[in-house]
This record gives structure tokens, sequence and C-alpha cells, in this order.
């Protein structure tokens, strides 16, 4: 399927009301990437996305392997705002993809250097010998809008890495436009922040700075002003926090908390965790969304909460507000969000886009939903269905449960419609479990088959907090470097 427009539109199994497109799939097979005696084919996962006018790119796992990472990393870019996709594999990254010298690949992240005119996916490689471990993380480039990419380039290297993200600065009136950012953490250190700056498209990047707190999953914005604030959670993911730059990346600031998390463990044994999903408005404001159970009567299940910057340099937010998907009665389990803010808009008119995964009330089948809002998230569009009706065993099997993503990704294209991609799963063409062993697996990359927007007055903002357990309670240590007591690891 590499390099073929995708154009068909796919209903995926079960009661969904919303058509999708698949953009991409796993090409694999165990004869052409084993990996490991448990490798999932046909498999694909964890996508971001970034949308730059019509132009939207995506990255994700290929050939999902249980112990960690995938065989490849896979794009697919659309032109035209969603209306068909071109997708393959990305070059010389792993030895089952252009001849790269790495075993495995995971967590991709996109970017655009407007600068520079490039397109960059931030990749975290793997090596097998002496366990499986993040070695580096790497940079792929291109320059004919997301169609061809390079082999590439070297961002970072290290012992035991995990969990990169990456920005550019695109504001031409910035101080510092054309910096682009990557983050990442070291795993075998703490799980122990680390950035780099890199001031020529990708190619080359500056030595790791570190603010010395334990991270995981940050994904780093930038203001207009060249201020890059970067939402996180905390190593054992109690906590989300977010710390900056107002020096283009030559030096970042402490922690500041932003909330404590609340969590509910979902059910069916999926791999799922409140990591953040970050994104900023045109005039600089940056929300953030995670999975929470505050609202729910004794942390039964999870609602999409969500919280703002209220200043320039993200050192103040606004209290936690609900996403009213549904009533907090509802049973219904939310989690993996993500979230788009159309950056054509700003303050109290600010667009934003969010894609999930559920469980509908008293199942673990999984689905996909997406809602809207028109005024910052003062209030929401009825929920829609994208897609519906998945048992959990239809996804990828890994050490940390079944596997859509520990993110999924949502962006604005120029049609001022929000544009998600997310891993969907239909039925195993033998048996009714994904395995690693029969290629019998079916979790492509989809999207919508057109952008989704919607106004609405639906608003949570009344949403009284009825459980207060599982945060943790010392602030001062929310923040610090652990030696992997019970730190994650996400690769």
């Amino acid at each position: 399927m590499l390099g073929v427009a995708l154009t068909a539109a796919l209903i995926l199994a079960g009661a969904a009301e919303a058509a999708v497109l698949p953009v991409s799939s796993d090409p694999f097979t165990q004869a052409t990437c084993r990996a490991s005696s448990t490798t999932n084919h046909q498999t694909e996962v964890e996508p971001d996305t970034f949308a730059n006018g019509s132009t939207i790119v995506s990255a994700f796992q290929v050939g999902r392997i249980y112990d960690g990472g995938a065989c490849a990393i896979g794009f697919a870019t659309s032109t035209n705002n969603g209306a068909s996709w071109t997708s393959g594999l990305l070059p010389g990254i792993t030895k089952y993809a252009g001849g790269g010298p790495n075993d495995r690949a995971t967590d991709s992240s996109v970017a655009y250097d407007a600068a520079h005119g490039v397109w960059l996916v931030s990749s975290l490689t793997l090596l097998e010998a002496g366990g499986v471990h993040g070695n580096a993380v790497v940079t792929s480039r291109s320059t004919d809008g997301g169609l061809t990419w390079s082999a590439p380039f070297t961002t970072a290297t290290g012992g035991d890495l995990d969990k990169n993200w990456i920005v550019c600065d695109n504001a031409a009136t910035s101080p510092f436009y054309g910096h682009c950012y990557t983050q990442w953490d070291d795993h075998g250190a703490g799980n122990l922040l680390e950035m780099s700056t890199s001031t020529d498209g990708g190619k080359t990047w500056s030595a790791a700075a570190s603010n010395h707190t334990g991270v995981i999953g940050g994904q780093p914005v930038v203001r207009p002003n060249g201020t890059v604030i970067v939402p996180i959670a905390n190593a054992n993911e109690t906590a989300i926090g977010a710390f900056n730059s107002t020096n283009g990346g030559a030096s970042w600031s402490a922690v500041t908390t932003i909330a404590t998390i609340r969590h509910h463990t979902v059910a069916g044994s999926l791999r799922e965790g409140p990591l953040p999903s970050a994104e900023i408005d045109g005039s600089g404001t940056v929300y953030v969304a995670w999975s929470d159970c505050r609202f729910r009567q004794s942390c039964k299940a999870n609602d999409i909460v969500l919280s703002h910057s209220l200043n320039v340099t993200g050192t103040s937010w606004s209290s936690v507000a609900r996403v009213p998907i549904d009533a907090t009665n509802s049973g219904v389990d939310h989690f993996i969000p993500g979230l788009a803010v159309n950056k054509a808009t700003s303050g109290a008119g600010a667009q934003l886009g969010l894609t999930y995964y559920f469980y509908p009330s008293g199942g673990a089948q999984l689905a996909v939903g997406f809602i809207s809002s028109t005024n910052a998230g003062s209030t929401w569009s009825a929920p829609q269905t994208v897609a519906a009706g998945m048992p959990t065993t239809w996804a990828a099997t890994t050490s940390q449960g079944r596997m859509v993503g520990d993110y999924v990704s949502t962006s604005y294209g120029s049609d001022n419609l929000a544009h998600g991609v997310f891993a969907g799963a239909s039925a195993p063409t033998t048996g009714t479990s994904c395995s690693s062993v029969l290629d019998n697996c079916r979790e492509p990359m989809d999207t919508f088959v057109s952008g989704l927007g919607a106004s609405g007055s639906v608003s949570g903002a009344a949403s009284p907090v009825l459980f207060s357990g599982h945060g943790g309670a010392n602030a001062n240590s929310l923040w610090n470097v652990v030696d992997n007591n019970g730190s994650q690891h996400r690769d």
C-alpha cells in the first residue's frame, strides 16, 4: 500500500455513525518483519499529526512488537485537507525499512518548520541487545510537502531514552523564528527531562539541556513571541505540569504544577494512561487535556478534562474543567484524548476539537468519539461517534496491555475543520483475537471521511469534584528525578 493514495471510505465494524477513511495499513508480515516471536501484523498504532495549510502529515508505529516499539515508522500525508492520503515508511531508521541501523522504532511526532520549508518527524529508535532500550532520538526531513523523506538525522543518543516530541517556532515575528525543539526523557536516569534545539531545519541539534525534573510525555508548543511552553506529566503520571523557555531553548524553567491527576484504570486490559495532549491558539493560549476521574463518584470512570494557560509563561493555569461528553452518572469511560486548537482562532472564539476513545456504559468495546467547541471550551457540541464495536482483543497486544496508542491526534486544516487520525480495528481474519503469530490483525490508521466541526451549548462548568484521591499530595516532590521507582516507560 506504500505510496498509494487512499480514497475509498470504510465503515469500521460496529455501530459507527460516521464513515472513516483508511490512511495507511501495515505492509509487513512475519516473513518480512518477525522482529520477535511477539510481533503483531497487521497493526499500526499511536499516531501524531500536524497541519500546515491544506497539508496534514501523520506519523505512527507500523508492526507493533509486544515488548517495545515497532518494525518501522509510517507516514500518511494529505495535501487536500484529508480528502485523500499518500502513505509509506520513513527510510533508514530500522533494518526493516531502507536499511537503517536500528532494530525497532516508536514514539513518532510531527512538526512543520516554516522558516526552512521542511516537514519533520521525530522518532525514538530501539536496540534489542542487552534488553530492548531506546538508544537514540532521530529526525526525518521532507522538503516536498511530506511525500518523500530523508534518512534520519541524530537528535540525541543515550542508554534508555523515551517519549520524544517535536515542535517548531513558525511565527515570523518571533526572535527565535525557525528554532525547532525536541523533548524526551532519559528513563535510565530516572525519567530525566531533556530538551534539544535545532536552528537549521532539523539537521543538527544542540547538546541536551534539562531542568532536572522527572517527567514523561511532554508536548511542547510555541507562543507567537517565541516562548516555548511544555505541558507534561511527572514520571509517575500523578500530576500534569508545564515549564518554559523564553530564550530560544538556551535554558528551561522549573515545572509549574497544573493539577494532580485522579485516574481510573480502564477495562479490557487496554494500555492507556493520563498523558497530556497539548495545543495552542493563535494568540498563544495553551490548552492541555488528559483523562481524569475527579468528576465521577468513587472514580468509577474517566472524563476528558481541560485546563488553559492564564499568562504568557505558562506559570498560571485555569482550574480543571470537564469536557461534557455525557453526564457524570453515565458510566461511560473516556480516555486517550487527542486535542486540536485551530490556530486561525484565538481568545474567546478559539475553536477546539477533541478526538478520544471511550467504552460505552458497562462495556469494554472500544469506540472513537469527537466533540468540539467554538468558544474556547466554554460550551461544547453534542458528541459524535466516529467508530464503535471494537473489542480490545482486536488491538495489538503489548507488555503493557492491548494497544491503540499512548496518544491519538487531531489537527485543524485550512478548511477550519478538525481532522483526527486514530488506530481503528476490525475483526481478525482468523479467530477472535489479534495474534502475534498469525498475521491476522486488522488495525490500520484511519481518519474522518471529512473533517468534523460543530458548535453547541453544553457546559461542564458546574460539574462538582466527586473524587479527591489518587493524586500526589506533596507538590514539592512531584517532579523529583526518581531512580525508576514506579516511573513510567512507554516505548
